[in-house]
């Protein structure tokens, strides 16, 4: 904890300041709250916030506050540094602020007290490794100085702060940026965030007589083992609760819907008492996705227990284990203050049909939830920031955000290439500090997401500057590349989907995806004039068009996902023939027939290697976790009848085969699945078909698909110098919306036989069986046949 007192005369009309932390900070001006950061990436590449702290500042005295905290240990969005012989092994802070000409720096003049509140007691090592990335407060209000961020709080007692040199040859004694081990600070490049705070719709409370079980070195262990035993609490909190001797009282608060931010609550509580957090998307009996162990552990100060959780949640549900009271307790509060990327502009979709305008609404839910400093993958389980889960969030946010900087910065994050040239499969955290296995075609999905910046933005400087590590990928599956022009036995995680197929061997869907690639950095190079460049790509994307052949069955009029030692196998995924498509292999006089084979609801069944089947007992998913990781992958479909339909994450490419293919029209409704998601109040998407977490954003497609498809507002040109309109309604009676571009927002309405269009830039309008119109930016309207 660190303080600055200081004294004005009169407060400047802006006081700028900047800051950063290692690992994180919060940053308070005269006992208010008002940034908390950095944002997540690489300790080589440090960010530093910008605010103006002239609102908060007063004539006379006043006091800047600044906690950091320092985690030792990765977590799923800090990554620890590799420092030299002082600097970058333990907390620190940098901080400046322009107070009008007289400079206020962090230096030898701030305060500083060790935040012994704070406790390394609630981190269960023995958790899951997917799950125990997440951070687990624990803190004892005992030990925290009630009051420390006002300016009258006595800190006589406090050390002076110290500043911190880097130690190592060349060092020469620096303790101001740039220094190793964090380089030069970088600015944030994102806007702050926000949201609204949000309560409790219900709760319920219950007191018993047993001790609970503390075996469990996890808070939110704890509650499920008290739950366990005595099931969920089913009486009405309306008053004070009494904990027996040696008993415990359980509450459970419903927010009605998944939220994500800071929880705040303020208690009455003897000292002592102690307060185990669990925070969950569903009841804590139900099945947790991968044991999901969201929590944090208070002990009450006996006075002013109010208090924030340092690092973000993801929930629906918390409940609180209270145990150790000598007297009554009372929750006063409890809120979470969402945290979220802000949106901005009129972006809009409205139909005929009000379920469909539903799933735009819980596709833009559960972007906004998932996007923090990051587009992350969940707010519960992880909240990592996954460099193939993003590329939906990030297309969500170009079709319904008109603040496109979350979208670059996915990119920017992205972008820190292992030695070999592949992206680790998470950024920013635990994953890529570990530095271990990745899954390969993440990194494919990270360049689609710049081919759609290249698209939407036309950024010359920005996609330069990103094809080296482009060109990396797309090299680093060259040693696989078969004579016949198929990849083969590529090495890693290579999982695609969630959705059972067939990635070793000889694989299509590999394949496709890397010619994909391919297809996608020729057009960039070509662009920007390097024609070496994309030469390279289209000679590599000819070879695997001509390999390709390979896994096409004509008999059945689709592609087989794989096939062994140049036999194709009879498996099929629905991603097969979709990526055939996307990617420019498949021929278009086939697309038709593909489409029909990968679309026929009579065929597809849902199945993974990971998760069990429908109807399928839970302990099938231990079997099958197995199978993923020793091999000897064993269907229990019909591989000659029927083919497995893609999980919500690569329905995207489902869905961009059935548009190149000319049968956008059919989204409407093959769209209509995504409602098995919005039941018992929840208005996002979940992970998979029936499994999973309740809100994942790589399933947010429906929201990009019902603006860029059935309204049909896409780049015709890059950094949309004009825009394409092919309004797809398929059984739609109408459409209206808005789409963000660079140069404004274009709107589309199309009702009872006329197209209206409003637009900052030319368009061309794209419309079945019609020749395309080219029209000027303004409004055009016009009656169709």
């Amino acid at each position: 904890m660190f303080r600055r007192r200081f004294t004005l005369d009169a407060v400047p009309r802006r006081v700028p300041a900047r800051i950063t932390a290692d690992s994180r900070y919060m940053l308070f001006v005269n006992g208010r709250r008002i940034g908390y950061g950095p944002v997540r990436g690489h300790f080589r590449r440090l960010s530093y916030d910008m605010y103006d702290l002239a609102p908060y500042l007063q004539e006379g005295e006043n006091v800047i506050a600044v906690l950091v905290r320092y985690y030792g240990r990765a977590t799923s969005d800090w990554m620890p540094a590799v420092g030299n012989a002082r600097l970058g092994k333990n907390g620190v802070m940098v901080f400046e602020a322009d107070l009008g000409g007289q400079w206020l720096v962090s230096d030898a003049g701030w305060t500083s007290c060790l935040g012994a509140a704070w406790r390394d007691d609630a981190h269960d090592p023995g958790l899951p490794e997917v799950v125990a990335g997440v951070p687990v407060e624990s803190f004892d209000a005992r030990l925290a100085p009630y009051g420390w961020t006002e300016a009258g709080f006595d800190d006589a007692a406090w050390l002076a702060a110290q500043p911190i040199v880097a130690v190592h040859f060349g060092a020469r004694g620096r303790s101001q940026p740039p220094t190793d081990p964090y380089g030069p600070l970088l600015p944030r490049g994102i806007a702050h965030l926000s949201g609204d705070c949000r309560r409790p719709l219900s709760a319920r409370a219950a007191v018993r007589d047993a001790a609970p079980d503390l075996a469990p070195i996890g808070p939110a262990a704890r509650v499920e083992a008290a739950i366990a035993v005595g099931g969920e609490p089913d009486g009405a909190l309306d008053g004070p609760m009494i904990v027996p001797p040696g008993g415990h009282g359980l509450i459970r608060l419903d927010m009605g819907r998944i939220v994500a931010g800071f929880v705040d609550f303020d208690l009455t509580a003897p000292a002592g008492t102690m307060f185990e957090f669990h925070y969950t998307e569903v009841p804590a009996g139900s099945p947790g996705p991968f044991g999901a162990h969201g929590g944090s552990r208070y002990v009450a100060r006996g006075s002013n227990d109010v208090h924030r959780v340092f690092d973000k949640k993801g929930f629906r549900f918390a409940y609180l284990l209270v145990h150790g009271a000598q007297g009554p307790v009372v929750l006063n509060d409890f809120s979470v203050a969402e945290h979220l990327y802000p949106t901005s502009g009129d972006a809009r979709f409205v139909s005929s049909d009000p379920e469909l305008d539903r799933l735009y609404a819980a596709g833009r839910r559960t972007v906004a939830l998932n996007a923090w400093d990051a587009f992350i993958d969940c707010p519960s389980r992880e909240q990592r920031a996954w460099a193939g889960d993003a590329v939906v969030h990030q297309m969500v946010h170009l079709a319904t955000n008109a603040d496109w900087r979350l979208a670059r910065r996915y990119i920017e994050l992205s972008d820190s290439p292992r030695p070999d040239g592949i992206l680790p499969m998470s950024l920013g955290g635990d994953v890529e500090a570990g530095e271990g296995f990745t899954i390969p075609d993440w990194s494919l999905h990270w360049l689609h997401g710049l081919w759609n910046i290249y698209r939407h933005m036309g950024d010359r400087d920005f996609v330069k500057a990103h094809m080296p590590s482009a060109e990396r990928v797309l090299r680093w599956y060259l040693p696989y590349l078969t004579r016949s022009g198929v990849l083969q036995d590529v090495v890693e995680w290579n999982l695609v989907d969630w959705s059972a197929l067939y990635s070793e061997a000889q694989s299509a869907i590999v394949t496709a995806l890397w010619a994909r690639g391919l297809k996608e950095f020729g057009e960039m190079a070509q662009w920007l004039g390097e024609q070496a460049s994309a030469a390279w790509a289209g000679d590599l994307h000819e070879r695997c068009r001509a390999g390709f052949e390979l896994f096409w069955d004509e008999g059945r009029g689709l592609y087989v996902d794989h096939a062994r030692d140049g036999a194709p196998q009879r498996p099929v995924n629905q991603l097969a023939g979709a990526l055939a498509i996307v990617s420019g292999l498949a021929p278009d006089h086939r697309w038709d027939r593909v489409v029909a084979a990968i679309t026929d609801e009579s065929r597809l069944v849902v199945r993974s290697w990971m998760f069990p089947a429908p109807g399928a007992p839970p302990e099938k998913a231990g079997a099958s976790f197995r199978q993923m990781i020793l091999g000897g992958l064993t269907p229990d479909w019909d591989v000659e009848h029927q083919i497995v339909r893609a999980e919500p994450f690569m329905s995207y490419v489902v869905h961009d085969a059935l548009a190149r293919a000319g049968q956008a029209q059919r989204l409407p409704d093959l769209l209509m699945r995504w409602h098995e998601f919005l039941t018992d109040g929840y208005d996002t998407f979940g992970e998979n078909w029936g499994t999973g977490t309740r809100v994942h954003g790589w399933s947010s497609i429906p929201a990009r698909d019902l603006a860029t498809y059935v309204l049909g507002i896409t780049p015709e040109e890059p950094g949309y110098a004009s825009a394409r309109i092919a309004p797809r309604l398929g059984r739609l009676d109408w459409v209206e919306g808005t789409v963000p571009c660079p140069q404004g927002s274009i709107r589309v309405a199309f009702r009872d036989g006329i197209l209206s269009i409003d637009s900052p830039v030319p368009v061309l309008v794209d419309l079945p069986g019609q020749a395309g119109r080219r029209f000027g930016p303004g409004h055009t309207e016009f009656v169709l046949s």
